[in-house]
């Protein structure tokens, strides 16, 4: 299934060359298995997911545990070969505690491969990084991401891109 349906957007092994879609390669098994149940279920609002994912309703449980395990497997998302960004560090590494934001590395871990329904970050597009924060701080389109809310809503456009800089460098390089 992951050759004939999820290839097209997402690449063979989940290595996405379009910053439109994610890249699953190396991404949490139960983070993935909970965002196509999603999709399965009509979950999530967002246009975006509606249009892409609207024919993800007739995947079976099993297929779902196939395809997690199968991306899941992957070898890890490669990261982007430019410059970290510097304020972008400092979000992910120690957030802003003057406007309450946690730093981002305190979930999703210090080298941004997550954990179970934490999503690894670490060498994801970061236009799609900075789209999905920002789509994250609408809150009903997103009901498996409620923990994010709150830091979500303190950040600034400007600061989401740069965080989603800082990610997209993270992890082994291309």
């Amino acid at each position: 299934m992951a050759d004939s349906v999820c290839s097209l957007c997402h690449g063979l092994t989940g290595e996405s060359v379009s910053p439109m879609f994610p890249k699953l390669a190396g991404q949490q098994n139960e983070y993935l298995q909970l965002q196509l149940t999603d999709f399965k279920n009509h979950g999530r609002s967002a246009a975006t997911d509606s249009r892409y994912m609207g024919g993800l309703s007739h995947l079976t449980k099993t297929q779902i545990a196939e395809l997690a395990d199968y991306f899941a497997s992957q070898r890890a998302m490669q990261a982007d070969t430019g410059t970290p960004d510097a304020r972008g560090e400092v979000i992910f590494r120690q957030g802003l505690p003057e406007r309450g934001i946690p730093p981002c590395s305190a979930c999703h871990g210090t080298d941004g491969g997550g954990n179970g329904l934490i999503p690894r970050v670490a060498g994801q597009h970061a236009s799609y990084m900075s789209q999905q924060i920002m789509v994250l701080q609408q809150t009903g389109q997103r009901p498996n991401g409620a923990p994010m809310l709150p830091v979500d809503h303190a950040l600034s456009q400007a600061d989401a891109e740069s965080v989603a800089r800082y990610m997209a460098a993270l992890g082994t390089k291309q």
